[in-house]
């Protein structure tokens, strides 16, 4: 595929998003694509009504996409763990192939973790048959108490400084500040109603601020999604219940 054709690629998704009238205002402030072996990878600088952020995409040989979504200082915090990472994979010796189709501690040589809000990065310094590699995972924990389902790339080993050095000049060009709101999300809450549990969470995507509802009994949960912009027509609607229930002669 040339490059020209991973281009349209990558601009599809943003003319959707444009499109769309409920959408965030998505805007692309600047990018750098990276081949690495048989990978690329693509570091967009976005900004929306919520600050600015970096994502990364990873499109492997058999067109195969993954991506990551990083605050910006988490991205600060990715590029110092990638000098760390790289300085580590430089100390190891030659990798050798073994003919143990699993090495040994899952083929871990080194791994960090980053914590931001809702968000936890995993990153682990990997081996096996083929080589060396640094697996990302994002995880996303709003509503699932023992997390989400997790969205993961893989930076091959020798590739690691020159992911850096991009991710540095972006960085050093629009800084490490998420530039948040003043008014923060507010914190999750939960409540039990007898043989339930129901849970509160406030999140935001590129469609805006939005509350999910969850219920969760005998472990199994369904759950509400309501836009921000509705919250006070369901508050009145809720409020309207109340006062009537209320409003009823008590039975004795």
């Amino acid at each position: 595929m040339s490059d020209r054709e991973s281009g349209d690629e990558q601009q599809q998704p943003q003319a959707q998003e444009a499109s769309d009238p409920g959408g965030s205002a998505e805007q692309e402030l600047a990018t750098r694509t990276l081949h690495i072996q048989s990978k690329r990878f693509y570091l967009d600088v976005k900004q929306n009504k919520r600050g600015r952020f970096i994502k990364v995409a990873e499109v492997g040989a058999g067109g195969k996409k993954s991506r990551l979504l990083l605050a910006m200082s988490s991205a600060a915090e990715f590029r110092d763990f990638l000098s760390d990472f790289s300085e580590h994979y430089a100390s190891l010796g030659e990798h050798r192939p073994t003919n143990s189709e699993t090495p040994p501690e899952d083929g871990k040589l080194k791994s960090e973790m980053i914590v931001k809000d809702n968000r936890r990065y995993y990153l682990d310094l990997k081996e096996n048959q083929r080589g060396r590699f640094l697996r990302v995972s994002e995880q996303v924990s709003q509503t699932i108490p023992r997390g989400g389902p997790r969205s993961q790339i893989a930076i091959p080993a020798q590739g690691m400084i020159e992911f850096r050095d991009a991710l540095t000049e972006l960085l050093e060009e629009f800084g490490t500040d998420d530039q948040e709101p003043q008014n923060e999300l507010p914190e999750s809450r939960s409540m039990r109603v007898e043989n339930k549990m129901f849970y509160f969470d406030v999140g935001s995507n590129r469609r805006g601020v939005y509350l999910r509802v969850s219920e969760v009994r005998n472990n199994f949960r369904t759950a509400i999604t309501i836009p921000e912009r509705s919250w006070g027509r369901f508050r009145d609607i809720i409020s309207e219940f109340v006062d009537k229930s209320s409003a009823k002669p008590e039975t004795e």
